[in-house]
């Protein structure tokens, strides 16, 4: 009889031990591979994503998020560290954080979490991002099914296990070579065209695939969340989705410019983040991790992070954690531009946005993707195939419309300072640098640029970045 009540008692402590444990929410987080915001349903894009636009009707939209750095290393570093590519000095693309660095596994996992990574890593190394490793999947052709059937192993596992469990599935889903989705649910010729792009059949082919691609990453949200429905998992879950940076045309990744650091970012978690809501306050990538380690209950210590917990704004409030978001991109070490020095960094506020390129007069910035249109501004452009940015250099040279000129000298040249109004250019254009009504604010962010460089030992980014070449 003792027995029998010991055995009873035993088994009441173990479950009010998982009881416990789950009473922590879950976190799925969707990650997107080179999408850019703007072109995304809940921010009015025109790419099919009914799936995002429901999470955006049970969730949060976040307006006003940006990343350091628009290439998928420095990114992902960023997102999962909540360290600024200053402090990982995962500035480059294809780099590695630096020793010491710590991330969501560290902070999660003492908590009972189990923290997995599935699909596309692009992060280092192992002891800075030591998640449980789900595995890639091939782009060669749809994913979805793989990264569903993975995700729900892993998610009910943790689950039966009574663990609570944060898991990053990370498609390939917007990166090139566009080769999943179905392209027949876009006119090439009806797509519309920012004012910043020169309309070439080559461009808008390229754009049709690019968002083919993403509506079948907004497929796998809706069948990861199918999975959750079915698994009652859903009611105690964070979902997150992220775009990551912009897209790979010209004048988003690889830039400081707001179609490059920009970031669609929208949060779910039944009974807690308002329903249908959006929230404008300025958030860094590297905010998400520590609002997520608030989210489960847990703490950081003021050295953890660099970016600071939004979980306030999430949750409903309307407070301003950032008065300013900071950016750069490197050319070196990238494919075809490996020894290339072009700094720029730049400096937003909620209506500003400042770019400085100290080697304006020296060199020209450039990337895996500028390289034919690079090659035809200085030689004659050959019929044929060629990349989108290549066309517009043909089409410019050959048609001579100013804007088109305009927009091809942009490819590679910077001035050494331009300011931005975002709320009456969002495109970006006109730089307003020399307009005297706009001398206090470019002053006034130009100071404290300099300030945040100079915290970082980046306040001579050239310096800095011959450091970066090769070292990798």
């Amino acid at each position: 009889m003792r027995t029998l009540l010991l055995s009873f008692v035993l088994v009441l402590l173990a479950s009010s031990h998982l009881v416990a444990d789950t009473t922590r929410p879950n976190i799925l987080i969707l990650l997107g591979d080179d999408i850019d915001r703007d072109s995304l349903g809940p921010w009015g894009g025109q790419a099919h994503t009914p799936h995002l636009d429901q999470l955006a009707k049970d969730g949060m939209r976040l307006d006003s998020v940006y990343a350091n750095v628009a290439m998928c290393a420095p990114f992902r570093q960023e997102l999962y560290s909540g360290r600024t590519a200053w402090r990982t000095r995962a500035m480059p693309n294809h780099s590695r954080s630096a020793g010491g660095t710590k991330s969501l596994p560290h902070y999660l996992q003492p908590l009972g979490y189990r923290v997995g990574l599935l699909g596309k890593k692009h992060i280092g190394p192992a002891n800075a991002y030591p998640f449980d490793n789900l595995g890639d999947v091939t782009k060669k052709n749809d994913g979805n099914p793989e990264l569903v059937k993975r995700a729900k192993a892993y998610m009910t596992e943790a689950r039966d296990a009574g663990k609570p469990f944060c898991l990053v599935v990370a498609s390939h889903d917007g990166h090139g070579p566009y080769t999943t989705g179905d392209p027949s649910q876009y006119d090439a010729n009806a797509l519309k065209l920012e004012t910043d792009k020169i309309d070439t059949p080559a461009y808008r082919q390229a754009l049709r695939l690019h968002l083919a691609e993403v509506t079948n990453l907004d497929a796998l949200l809706g069948k990861l969340r199918g999975v959750l429905a079915e698994e009652k998992l859903a009611g105690n879950t964070l979902v997150l989705f992220c775009s990551e940076q912009g897209n790979a045309f010209p004048f988003a990744k690889w830039t400081c410019f707001n179609d490059g650091l920009a970031s669609g970012v929208i949060v779910a978690l039944p009974g807690t983040i308002p329903v249908g809501k959006s929230n404008k306050q300025l958030t860094w990538i590297a905010d998400i991790a520590p609002t997520l380690l608030e989210a489960t209950g847990g703490e950081a210590s003021l050295e953890d992070f660099d970016g600071k917990s939004q979980w306030q704004n999430w949750t409903g409030g309307n407070l301003p954690i950032h008065r300013y978001a900071y950016g750069a991109f490197t050319n070196c070490n990238i494919i075809d531009n490996r020894d290339r020095i072009f700094p720029i960094r730049c400096i937003r506020d909620d209506r500003y946005t400042l770019i400085w390129s100290p080697r304006h007069e020296e060199e020209i910035t450039s990337n895996t993707t500028l390289t034919q249109a690079l090659a035809w501004i200085e030689a004659d452009p050959t019929d044929g195939k060629a990349s989108p940015a290549a066309t517009w250099v043909r089409k410019a040279k050959r048609t001579k419309p100013e804007k088109d000129d305009q927009l091809v000298h942009r490819l590679h040249h910077r001035p050494e300072w331009a300011l931005y109004d975002r709320t009456t250019d969002p495109e970006e254009l006109t730089n307003l640098i020399d307009d005297p009504h706009h001398a206090k604010d470019a002053e006034r962010l130009k100071q404290e640029l300099q300030t945040w460089l100079s915290k970082w030992d980046d306040a001579d980014p050239v310096v800095t970045e011959r450091g970066f070449v090769n070292q990798n």
